[in-house]
């Protein structure tokens, strides 16, 4: 919590000689809240919501680290950072501390220097998760912005995107990369925000002139997101416009084949397709696994990169694990 601008500290430690230590070195730049104990402290961030705990470790009947396991276990104080202070004499785990939860150790006695610069660096840090969160959350919501012009439902986002990252990492990405695939897939069809609502909503069959008009779903997605300097918002661009393409060529909105689209592309296609045959739909019934494995294979360096296909192959059983968890709404 911010009060006058200023990020407010929770300082916790048994001894008031210490306490009043750090309040000359911080006051100035903080508002600063005392705790004498573990459980005053984890109730005073329960109250105050603090931007940092600095935490004493040797303190009688609960530990700082005791304490810090406390609050990473409570939802509304999990991603409060807490920096340990400890003696130089104590016997200290410092395996322990990190294990808990904590993000930093500062040895006693206090360097000025050294603690101004690390509530300062981890103060950072929290804002720039936050941020990631934050930008997280509102690619999501754009995300489902474009069930409200299609017949797909939230679910469908939800299992596609679960489905893209387990195909990613069978494919070789690493966690991170496949947890962007994740939180970028939502967006794949965010283009269809730019489609007149007679023709995404139409419940009988497209006219060619019509189809053509969805056709550009993909490009007004790529100009919705446009240039930025975010990788998770260029790689949901990515997706959007690449998403239809196919592996012979035949796709749009490009035309291009094999290895010239992207991989992610190519992912999102085969996961958006394998979700959109396994699951019911206003104008069809949801087709069987083994059917829909069965025309995959048909598809396989036709509409999808055989590399893919086989990845699919081999990691089915989790598939189907997610289908199950996130069924339809009416199942």
């Amino acid at each position: 919590m911010t009060v006058n601008n200023k990020k407010t500290l929770l300082l916790v430690d048994d001894e008031p000689t210490n306490l009043r230590v750090l309040k000359q070195l911080l006051e100035d730049d903080y508002r600063l809240i005392y705790a004498k104990n573990g459980e005053v402290a984890i109730k005073l961030a329960l109250e105050h919501n603090p931007d940092l705990i600095l935490m004493d470790v040797m303190m009688p009947e609960m530990t700082g680290i005791e304490a810090c396991r406390h609050l990473k276990l409570d939802k509304r104080t999990r991603y409060i950072p807490v920096i340990f202070v400890t003696a130089l004499k104590d016997e200290v785990d410092e395996t322990a501390g990190f294990e808990a939860g904590g993000v930093d150790y500062i040895t006693k006695p206090i360097s000025p220097a050294i603690v101004k610069a690390r509530v300062k660096t981890h103060l950072s840090l929290v804002q720039a998760e936050e941020l990631r969160r934050t930008r997280l959350q509102v690619i999501q919501r754009l995300g489902r912005a474009s069930e409200y012009k299609d017949n797909e439902t939230g679910t469908h986002i939800i299992r596609m995107s679960y489905y893209s990252k387990i195909i990613a990492l069978a494919y070789g990405y690493s966690d991170d990369d496949a947890d962007d695939l994740f939180h970028a897939a939502p967006m794949h069809d965010i283009g269809k925000i730019g489609i007149s609502d007679h023709i995404m909503l139409k419940p009988g069959k497209l006219t060619d002139s019509e189809f053509e008009e969805i056709k550009k779903h993909p490009l007004i997605g790529a100009e919705i997101l446009g240039d930025c300097d975010s990788s998770l918002l260029l790689l949901a661009k990515s997706v959007s416009l690449y998403h239809h393409e196919k592996w012979d060529g035949t796709g749009y909105p490009h035309g291009i084949q094999g290895e010239q689209i992207p991989i992610e592309g190519r992912i999102i296609a085969l996961a958006d397709v394998f979700d959109a045959l396994t699951s019911k739909r206003p104008y069809k019934e949801a087709w069987s696994v083994d059917t829909t494995m069965d025309y995959i294979r048909e598809q396989s360096g036709k509409h999808f990169d055989p590399t893919l296909v086989t990845i699919l192959e081999q990691e089915l059983d989790k598939m189907l694990e997610i289908k199950a968890k996130w069924p339809e709404d009416d199942e």
